[in-house]
């Protein structure tokens, strides 16, 4: 049973964090472009406009995934709570490459909306 909420916890992790770095990307994009912290891609880079968008473009989205997918994760270790280790680990383990799947994933409309918006010298559409 106390591995079923070691579990439960550590595939909270990611959608806990999705929803906190989501909101600060959000809220608090770092004040200049920087190779360590934060949406770090060419295109989002290219200047502080990019930059901004890209962040609460992306801040916005992993706020929503995060809280999206939050409420799955909790349902599918309900009906193993009685199961044994084996079961709740591959489960987890499962939830967790589908959490990290999504979280990677999620570049792709970031980098659409950057695309849709900026011309490739970073200009405004």
């Amino acid at each position: 049973m106390s591995f079923w909420w070691f579990m439960l916890i550590c595939d909270l992790i990611i959608p806990i964090v999705m929803i906190i770095a989501g909101r600060m990307m959000w809220k608090h994009c770092p004040k200049s472009i920087n190779g360590i912290v934060g949406y770090r891609t060419n295109r989002s880079m290219k200047n502080m406009d990019t930059w901004k968008f890209a962040h609460e473009y992306c801040g916005k989205l992993w706020w929503k995934i995060g809280w999206f997918t939050i409420i799955p994760s909790v349902l599918v270790h309900i009906p193993l709570y009685h199961s044994d280790e084996n079961t709740i680990g591959i489960a987890g383990g499962i939830l967790v490459t589908i959490q990290c799947i999504i979280l990677i994933v999620s570049i792709y409309p970031t980098e659409k909306a950057l695309t849709k918006h900026f011309h490739d010298d970073g200009t405004r559409r």
